[in-house]
């Protein structure tokens, strides 16, 4: 039988025991009990870790099991469940998903290797956590702008032609009105996190399954924010889609700081690819 490989979610600093007993009852990754890897005496980092199988994390199963949806979802859904629950305890530094060991050793020896890398991670993101902020637009829908387009254009005596070009004309320029004011918002909001936040990161706007609701992502962005400046940033960021037309804005978290770390990758047998 093949013995089971190490799944690391985070690196933390803080009390050993009393973090133990905040994860006591967690259930991570493959439903595996979750457990804290010391870097060892005199070290204050620790890492979270479970045991999972083997076979789940090999490359060629990694590469697989990246396009089951379920899997994936089920595997995501455990790591983050971890780190939120650490992350309200203490500073955080999120590992990607799926990032494996060949067992807890390889894991201390990681912690030691990059203990000063960890060390100034944490120090900087110390009392800060994550704000997600996505500006959506929102144009009048195309049968509404047509439907309004044709009135007027019949009440102007307008033959149909005409009719059909003016509401077209009349549709592109309410989209074009609405990416206007989409730029505007996002100005804004790229203000006060120069006024609030500690730190800005870009992501790529979602498309498909991963958009949500209604209107097209044209901004999603995180911001590293101080506890203290939370709920004022939250609530500026929302005031900043006012009076825009056409214009939607969403804040997410607090959530882990997961944009703003970039710990060294896992050094286990097979690689543990981004999903």
């Amino acid at each position: 039988m093949t013995e089971p490989v190490t799944y690391a979610y985070a690196v933390l600093r803080g009390d050993e025991e009393g973090l133990a007993a905040v994860l006591d009852g967690v259930e991570g990754v493959a439903g595996a009990p979750v457990h804290l890897v010391t870097a060892g005496p005199g070290s204050e980092l620790t890492a979270a870790v479970s045991p999972v199988p083997a076979q789940d994390f090999e490359e060629s199963a990694l590469r697989r099991h990246l396009e089951d949806l379920d899997w994936l979802e089920a595997v995501a859904r455990a790591h983050h469940t971890v780190i939120e629950a650490l992350s309200a305890h203490t500073t955080v530094l999120p590992l990607r998903l799926a990032t494996v060991y060949l067992d807890d050793g390889r894991v201390r020896t990681m912690l030691r290797a990059d203990a000063e890398q960890f060390s100034q991670a944490v120090r900087r993101l110390a009392g800060h956590l994550e704000w997600g902020v996505k500006i959506y637009v929102e144009p009048l829908p195309d049968t509404q702008a047509d439907d309004e387009a044709g009135a007027q254009a019949t009440a102007d005596g307008l033959s149909p032609g005409r009719a059909y070009l003016r509401a077209r004309r009349s549709q592109r320029m309410s989209r074009d009105e609405s990416y206007r004011a989409a730029r505007q918002a996002a100005e804004r909001v790229e203000a006060i996190g120069r006024d609030l936040a500690a730190d800005h990161a870009r992501h790529r706007v979602q498309q498909g399954v991963l958009a949500a609701g209604a209107g097209e992502n044209v901004v999603n962005d995180a911001y590293l924010v101080a506890h203290e400046s939370a709920a004022d940033f939250r609530a500026r960021v929302l005031e900043a889609g006012r009076g825009l037309p056409g214009v939607r804005i969403d804040v997410t978290g607090p959530w882990a700081p997961y944009s703003f770390v970039a710990p060294p990758g896992a050094e286990g047998p097979e690689p543990a690819p981004e999903p």
